[in-house]
This record gives structure tokens, sequence and C-alpha cells, in this order.
């Protein structure tokens, strides 16, 4: 298993990967990451200083990723740990908390001093590791994601 940055090649198959779980875990396609603008060319959006999407991969085969990049609308000082999505075969094997380490450490190396995310409710596992990784629920939204159907915010002080 390896963790790396992202690259041109791998946008449409990280695309389907996403769209894939939201699927899965039947959360809705329209007011989450399902439906972002930028979802089938995300190497290109993680091209600014400050931000990094990381690919999952296992066997030449891509599981899932992460980033982190600005809260859209929000202090220059709080990140977004952004569309964290791992295919089944990825999951229960550790491989979600070695990839949210690497955001987090990402994120305290470029002078980030908060981290938030969003989610929905019936993500319990994301969850759970984002409660053990020192997240807490807050109350409401904070900048401007565009997920309106995600109904669990959470931050976490780094």
């Amino acid at each position: 298993m390896i963790i790396r940055k992202i690259k041109l090649a791998d946008n449409n198959k990280i695309a389907l990967i996403i769209k894939k779980v939201i699927v899965e875990m039947k959360a809705p396609k329209f007011g989450t990451a399902y439906s972002d603008p930028n979802l089938n060319s995300l190497s290109k959006d993680f091209l600014m200083p400050r931000t990094r999407y990381f690919i999952l991969e296992h066997d030449d085969n891509i599981l899932g990723g992460a980033g982190i990049n600005f809260l859209n609308q929000h202090e220059s000082n709080v990140c977004e740990l952004q569309k964290m999505y791992f295919l089944k075969e990825a999951r229960g094997k550790g491989w979600g908390e070695l990839m949210i380490n690497k955001c987090l450490k990402f994120a305290k190396a470029n002078n980030y001093k908060s981290c938030y995310i969003e989610t929905v409710s019936s993500m319990k596992m994301a969850q759970k590791l984002y409660l053990k990784k020192g997240f807490s629920y807050i109350d409401k939204p904070i900048g401007n994601t565009g997920h309106h159907n995600c109904d669990i915010w959470m931050i976490k002080h780094l």
C-alpha cells in the first residue's frame, strides 16, 4: 500500500470511487461531493500552494483518496479535509488512519490552525475515525462548501 500525490491520470478513477462510495452509503447525490463541478479534475483543484490530494494505491489499484484544501469563504488558517473516500476493500485495515495522519501532517506543515470536515450521518465509520483523530462535532457548517446535504460538521484544532 502506498499513499502518493494525485496525478492527472487518476482523476476519472478517483471520481468514480467517490461516486460509488456515496451511493453505497446511501448519501444524497446532490449537495455532496458527488455533484461537485470539479470532481472529475481533482488533480487541478489541488495545484495551489497549501493544497494536496493524496491517492491510496495497493497492487497498482487506486482504492481511495483524501485531500487538504482551503475552506471556501472562511479564514485562511482553516483548511478542509476533502473527499476522503475508500472502496470497501481498503476499509478496516488502518489505511484510513494512515491517510488522515498524512493529511493532518500536511495541514500542520502548511500553517493551518484548524481542520474542518463535513460528512453525512450514514457514514458512521468515518465519524468514528474522525473522533479518534481528535475532531469534535460542531452545531453548524462553516465556510461555503456547497454541500448543503451534509448534516455532520466537525473541526479539529491543529
